[in-house]
């Protein structure tokens, strides 16, 4: 399957917690990196998730806020990681990142590439809300 998504971490259901509508679904995609996801109970039913299942989680790069600092926020996903690349745009810049084992990229704008200074080797916390997140299993 081919998508528009620039960020697809793979990896193993580690916890389902279901509500009346949606369920929480944690992705362990690294030995150090988990990702929250919220999707509706009829999808994780259809995708036949629980424990133990391979999933993999597609997260669109514009959905993916750059910190300096770890926020106490209400997106469930606050993930460490350092700057590998930052290449500039006429308005946006493409950021990419290392977590862990892993590869994640965010779309920013450059005043914020410039309001923050991020540059290559910082560190950074990518963040994004757990309903940002698509399964794909």
């Amino acid at each position: 399957m081919k998508t528009s998504a620039r960020n697809e971490l793979s990896g193993t259901v580690t916890e389902v917690k279901s509500g009346g509508v949606m369920s929480e679904i944690v992705v362990k995609v690294s030995p150090s990196v988990s990702i929250c996801a919220t999707i509706t109970n009829d999808a994780r039913d259809s995708l036949g998730l629980e424990i133990g299942s391979g999933v993999s989680a597609l997260i669109k790069s514009s959905f993916v806020v750059l910190s300096k600092e770890k926020l106490k926020a209400t997106a469930r996903n606050n993930i460490e990681a350092k700057v590998s690349e930052v290449i500039t745009g006429a308005i946006n810049s493409e950021v990419k990142l290392s977590v862990g084992e892993k590869k994640l990229c965010a779309i920013v704008t450059n005043d914020a590439i410039k309001d923050l200074d991020i540059k290559t080797n910082d560190t950074v916390y990518a963040i994004f809300k757990a309903s940002s997140v698509i399964l794909v299993a």
